[in-house]
């Protein structure tokens, strides 16, 4: 079932730049059906868009391990971050396209809380999110490669 799982990221990994052509502008005004559910929220309190708690805080979801910020996610979902599925702006526009059919795809059971299917602009939508907390990820990778390295100069 890895193989499975590994042979579908990479297939969706080749297929990112043409699913990655989004407008963020565009996908601002198409979040606006996303916002009944989700949040984008700084981890320092700072909100950008004011939304539901329904879904989970989508602040610096690309680039993050699918089912691992502060929400209760269904175990397919969990399960397919376990197995490597890391959020780009390709894989999100096919998630929110068909969110079950997307886990379904990966080898996994198709459960989601997300029912809802976001028909067009969801590469808007994924360049819009792209839009808040990729700074932030980056800083965290770099500090958390900071420590790492500090680490193991500290233990030599």
């Amino acid at each position: 079932m890895k193989h499975l799982v590994t042979a579908t990221l990479t297939c969706l990994a080749l297929a990112s730049p043409a699913l990655a052509a989004g407008d963020a502008d565009k996908g601002k005004s198409v979040f606006g059906k996303c916002k009944s559910c989700h949040t984008i929220a700084a981890p320092d309190g700072e909100v950008f868009v004011k939304g539901g708690r329904t879904g989970p805080n989508l602040y610096g979801v690309v680039g993050r391990t699918a089912g691992t910020a502060d929400f209760r996610f269904s175990k397919a979902l969990v399960g397919a971050g376990e197995n490597g599925l890391v959020w780009d702006e390709a894989q999100i526009a096919g998630f929110v396209l068909d969110p079950r059919g997307f886990l379904k795809e990966l080898g996994g059971d198709n459960k989601t809380k997300m029912t809802f299917k976001l028909r067009k602009g969801g590469e808007d939508v994924a360049a819009y999110l792209a839009t808040f907390g990729a700074v932030v990820a980056e800083e965290e990778a770099e500090a958390a490669e900071t420590e790492s390295t500090e680490g193991a100069a500290a233990s030599e």
